[in-house]
């Protein structure tokens, strides 16, 4: 199983959408949403509230404030 490369969702076997790019990256994305955020928009996974990596980085936060 492979994780989407913006949200961190977990993606079943045949679905989803694999983006490979010249340098020979490769991103994996459970929907166009996420695809379009992270290259047509240019957006941080980590400064979108619904990501996964939004929450790791809002928790560590949380506990480096306690």
């Amino acid at each position: 199983m492979a994780k989407c490369s913006f949200c961190g969702n977990e993606l079943e076997r045949g679905t989803g959408k694999i983006f490979v790019k010249k340098e020979g990256s490769i991103s994996f994305f459970c929907s166009r949403k996420c695809e379009k955020n992270l290259h047509k928009l240019g957006r941080n996974p980590q400064k979108v509230r619904w990501t996964e990596k939004y929450r790791k980085v809002k928790e560590t936060l949380l506990k480096s404030k306690k």
